[in-house]
């Protein structure tokens, strides 16, 4: 290498480096406008296929005869079982429900979810992975570099090696720029991590099918269409260094702290994992097990093949949401400061009693049943926003190896003092997203749903180094 890009960067630092790699709209190997004919490309050169079975047809996966969990007959991978939430809090909860039954992912092994980072022409590039994920709605997406369970990359499944993994784990991988432990989606596991890590290569990388390199800024782009960036890839991104100067926060660092250790405190919640048979409300069936009033999610059986992964044909459960999703930020600017308003949310699978989430992150249709004032604050106020208050919207699906077709509205919507005030309610606090930028840096602060706005942000936001 030569001694000027070594000198270069050593006297500039991470924040600036990542802020020139988002500020760069082209990359050095794959540009902007041949992205799509490339995925696309990817896409023809593998077999991908997708059908829903009963459960019947599920190939090692069978319903426990003592507590009809489902289960895989190796003891690895998953497991599906039933969870009993009961909360109480000051003030009782902040929702229509204090106590629910519902079906949970039990996933007690932790992944890594990697993305590898090199320079080229003095500007890092990210190495992405164009992935299939059954429960995808297109099937194919932009992955991390590596994503993949313990159960993956230790070849519990006796398939091929996982790509790159030598990166990460081992005395020789290379300098770590992030690496932190963070929740999946509390709704759906029951105290899931995986390990977010992004890593700068030492030397040459082999450059293998289906990966290729993009500046930040390129990602930044595509992460303004719909369903191309994947939910590992935005969760990583978020954990990325930016410069998080909190200066001129309603919240100094200090009482935000103390603030999200007040919500900790002020809710008490018992998760108790139960058998899945014995869960009221749900009812289960030849291929789907439901909730009886059709609502919420399902969870269903599919049989996948798809020829660019570790084992090519497969069969497992999914989970599927009822519904589009809408996930959203409302956003202030006070002293000329931008804050978001972030929500201290209780979700049943959390590690601790509650993480921050969006200002709304909910399926509409799940509460049209119910009187307004049963309905999740702020929600109204986001689905009647006009285009001229909508900072950002795309639909994002959700993790496609565990969920099928789960979709949101991702938003960022102006708000103004009628809308949310100064003093927002109890559980909820104006942050500004370099305090989020800090906070995500620590495991179990921010939800995945809170790690993708907080990627998005990064994404509308122009910085140079």
């Amino acid at each position: 290498m030569p001694s000027h890009i070594i000198q270069t960067r050593e006297n500039t630092s991470l924040p600036a480096r990542i802020a020139r790699s988002a500020a760069t709209a082209e990359g050095a190997h794959l540009s902007t406008e041949d992205f799509g004919d490339w995925l696309a490309e990817r896409g023809r050169a593998n077999t991908f296929r997708v059908e829903r079975i009963p459960f019947a047809e599920l190939d090692g996966w069978s319903f426990q005869e003592s507590t009809g969990n489902l289960v895989h007959r190796s003891g690895r991978f998953f497991t599906v079982e039933g969870l009993h939430v009961t909360e109480d809090g000051e003030p009782y909860g902040d929702g229509p429900y204090a106590e629910w039954y519902q079906p949970i992912i039990k996933q007690p092994e932790v992944g890594i979810l990697g993305i590898l980072v090199k320079e080229f022409d003095g500007v890092l590039h990210f190495l992405m992975q164009a992935k299939m994920e059954p429960g995808n709605p297109n099937l194919l997406q932009l992955s991390p570099t590596v994503q993949a369970t313990r159960s993956n990359y230790t070849k519990a499944h006796k398939g091929a090696d996982v790509k790159y993994i030598e990166y990460f784990v081992g005395p020789n991988r290379g300098r770590v720029i992030a690496d932190v432990l963070q929740s999946e989606h509390g709704s759906w596991f029951y105290r899931k991590s995986n390990r977010n890590m992004v890593v700068e290569a030492v030397g040459d990388v082999p450059l293998l099918d289906d990966f290729c390199w993009l500046t930040l800024g390129q990602i930044h782009e595509l992460l303004r269409r719909d369903n191309v960036v994947n939910m590992d890839s935005r969760t990583v991104l978020s954990c990325l260094p930016f410069a998080d100067a909190s200066d001129g926060a309603l919240l100094s660092d200090v009482e935000l702290h103390s603030w999200i250790t007040g919500e900790r405190t002020r809710h008490s919640v018992r998760a108790e994992r139960v058998p899945l048979e014995s869960i009221p409300g749900w009812k289960r069936g030849d291929s789907t097990i439901e909730h009886e009033e059709g609502r919420y999610f399902n969870v269903v059986a599919v049989s996948v093949q798809a020829g660019n992964r570790e084992v090519t044909g497969w069969t497992q459960p999914l989970f599927e949401p009822v519904g589009l999703g809408v996930t959203a930020f409302l956003t202030r600017e006070f002293g000329g400061v931008p804050h978001v308003l972030v929500n201290a949310r209780v979700e049943g699978g959390f590690l601790d009693t509650v993480e921050l989430g969006p200002t709304v992150q909910c399926t509409p249709d799940n509460y049209a049943h119910l009187p307004e004032a049963e309905r999740p604050r702020f929600l109204d106020t986001v689905l009647r926003a006009g285009p001229d208050r909508i900072r950002y919207e795309v639909v994002h699906s959700e993790e496609g190896g565990r969920f099928l077709n789960a979709e949101s509205r991702f938003l960022v919507v102006e708000a103004d003092e009628a809308d949310a005030p100064l003093d927002p309610p109890p559980g909820y606090a104006w942050v500004t997203p370099g305090q989020l930028t800090s906070l995500v840096r620590h495991g179990h602060y921010l939800n995945v749903q809170a790690r993708t706005m907080l990627a998005c942000l990064n994404a509308t936001a122009v910085r140079t180094p």
